[in-house]
């Protein structure tokens, strides 16, 4: 590991293209979706007019002072992004934080909370199966140095 990536940490955000952006697109989300809802979010679900996932993220002042409400936003975004793949494309989804407590919980608890939502909403797909490398006659492949 070089010391840049010490000292200047890779920042992995959700791309532009994965993100709801104008108020319309929230508003589209929260008028016409479905709601589901657990203690620590709230997801608005609606069939999206491209065939990618777009995402937006709400924190109301009720939540706290601004530095709390990034946090929690923050903590969002990096559960939803982390699922991103799992997620069927042609959606548009708007996370909206219920509970001040979301700052406080454990990540896990989060991505739980995303995955279950994700769930209730049938739009959750399983993470493609890894390649076992058999082939279809059932034997796993020769090494290309003993042919």
């Amino acid at each position: 590991m070089c010391e840049t990536a010490i000292l200047y940490p890779v920042r992995c955000s959700m791309k532009r293209a994965h993100r709801l952006r104008r108020p319309d697109q929230f508003r589209r989300a929260r008028r016409e979706g479905r709601t589901f809802s657990t203690p620590l979010l709230l997801l608005n679900v609606i069939a999206g007019r491209r065939m990618r996932t777009r995402c937006g993220f709400v924190v109301s002042k009720q939540i706290g002072i601004a530095v709390r409400r990034n946090r929690a936003k923050r903590r969002v975004r990096e559960s939803v992004r982390l699922a991103l793949s799992c997620i069927a494309p042609g959606y548009d989804l708007v996370f909206i934080v219920r509970s001040s407590e979301i700052v406080n919980v454990p990540f896990a608890a989060i991505q739980d909370a995303v995955e279950g939502l994700l769930r209730r909403a049938q739009i959750w797909r399983s993470a493609p199966a890894p390649d076992t490398s058999v082939e279809s006659s059932g034997e796993p492949p020769i090494p290309s140095d003993q042919h």
